[in-house]
């Protein structure tokens, strides 16, 4: 067996390439200077320059077809196992050949997009101290942000909304929004959109997103059936993650560092509305319900129905498989540099409550 697996040099030039590009993603200095700045801008932009023209994604297509293939092989294995011929099925060749498309998938996975769960990152760029917080870091965060977001729900138009409900507006809006921030900071220069509309929107709410990157052809997905003011966050977090910014609290510090610039009063009403109940949410975890309760006390009524509308659409589609897709997507995000799991998306207060200590509340 060994001496079979030592003969096949694909396999083992495969598996020293795969160990060389984990120990590379270990150092996140060599991450952030040779891969971040070095070789993922170049491949990004070829990526989306080459299939962002295309109406469909081709990132989704993949993944359909690999869902089919995964089935068909399935089902062939299990043919064979009411007829009792497995063994003849399963052998060394067999092995090596599936671990060879597993080695290449890592592979693929890392060199296109992986690689950036393991840089630096936004707070090395900014110098910002992320900490852990206390009581009155996390009050005074979302106290501020209940004022942004009651702001700007009084301005929101609940009919003139609906434009961004368009792929093209929503898009549009997102572009200018990066090309403003472009100006303050360099590395959110934006170029060659690939941003598309999920095939796989309907599947969303059962499986629990709203929006993704394809990681194998950096196309950023929408799912086009949530509600529209919770759009504009979404798809500026999706082309953060397009920047090389993996890790979902990053992606989210990104959107905020966009958004909150942006000339339309619906996408920072967006903003807002996903930050605040991340603070909430972050409040009930650390058993701050008193003061919670308190602060929802003088919400906006705007506010209170979109929460309601979004709360309903939850309840609707929940159902017995999206516990399960939510703990695997929390496995994968355990694997990949991030302990929090699923919660990751919530700690990007703690990225606000250092922006804030050093920039100052008026800049939130």
């Amino acid at each position: 067996m060994l001496k079979s697996l030592l003969r096949d040099r694909k396999l083992i030039a495969l598996l020293v390439l795969a160990i060389f590009i984990k120990v590379f993603s270990l150092n996140e200095a060599w991450v952030e200077t040779w891969y971040t700045y070095g070789f993922y801008p170049f491949w990004s932009r070829l990526e989306r320059t080459l299939l962002g023209w295309i109406p469909l994604s081709v990132g989704d297509l993949l993944y359909i077809f690999s869902f089919i293939f995964l089935i068909l092989k399935a089902w062939k294995f299990l043919r064979l196992l009411a007829k009792r011929k497995v063994r003849e099925y399963l052998s060394w060749i067999l092995f090596r050949k599936y671990l060879r498309l597993v080695l290449w998938i890592y592979i693929i996975f890392n060199l296109s997009w992986g690689l950036n769960y393991n840089r630096l990152g936004i707070a090395h760029q900014l110098g910002l101290s992320v900490k852990a917080y206390d009581r009155e870091d996390l009050v005074q965060i979302a106290t501020l942000l209940q004022e942004r977001l009651n702001h700007y729900a009084a301005q929101t138009d609940s009919i003139k909304r609906l434009e961004f409900n368009r792929h093209s507006r929503l898009t549009s809006q997102a572009r200018d929004d990066y090309e403003r921030a472009a100006k303050n900071y360099s590395f959110l220069k934006y170029r060659s959109p690939s941003i598309k509309t999920s095939l796989l929107s309907p599947l969303g709410h059962l499986f629990g997103f709203s929006g993704y990157i394809n990681p194998f052809t950096g196309e950023a997905q929408m799912n086009n059936k949530e509600p529209v003011y919770l759009k504009p966050f979404v798809i500026n977090h999706e082309i953060a993650h397009q920047l090389g910014y993996g890790k979902e609290n990053e992606a989210s510090f990104v959107s905020f560092l966009v958004t909150k610039e942006s000339s339309s009063i619906d996408f920072r009403y967006s903003l807002y509305y996903e930050l605040y109940f991340d603070a909430l949410y972050e409040m009930r975890v650390n058993g701050e319900l008193e003061a919670q309760v308190e602060l929802r006390k003088t919400l906006h009524p705007r506010v209170v129905i979109d929460k309601m509308e979004e709360q309903k659409l939850r309840q609707r589609n929940r159902n017995v498989l999206q516990p399960y897709v939510t703990d695997f997507y929390s496995g994968y995000l355990k694997m990949n540099n991030q302990p929090g799991g699923m919660s990751t998306y919530n700690e990007v207060i703690a990225w606000l409550i250092a922006y804030v200590k050093k920039y100052g509340v008026e800049n939130l």
